[in-house]
């Protein structure tokens, strides 16, 4: 199994609709994906490492999926309408990171 995270970095200023982003746009990317989604996560950034420290990344998701290749054949055909819908929610550019799970829950 894989894990596309898409993250945004915590920058002074910029907006960021959590309600947005947990309730519009990933079930839209849910939506699109189908089957080859798995299931998704959204956390909201608290806090950082020590006490008082803002946390790295505003908000940020999980996308589980099969494979590489099943993220690519889900998102891919919808990448454009996906992309579209980001200025809804922010102004800030996702970082995007694909790993492989190696430890997950039973």
């Amino acid at each position: 199994m894989i894990k596309v995270s898409v993250m945004y970095a915590n920058e002074p200023g910029a907006r960021f609709d959590h309600t947005y982003y947990r309730d519009k746009h990933m079930p839209l990317v849910k939506a699109l994906m189908g089957d080859s989604c798995k299931f998704y996560t959204v956390d909201k950034g608290l806090a950082g490492m020590g006490p008082g420290e803002p946390a790295t990344y505003v908000g940020m998701s999980h996308i589980f999926c099969d494979s590489v290749e099943a993220f690519q054949n889900g998102f891919g055909p919808h990448a454009q309408e996906i992309m579209a819908d980001i200025p809804n929610y922010t102004d800030l550019a996702p970082i995007v990171q694909i790993s492989e799970v190696v430890v997950g829950q039973p």
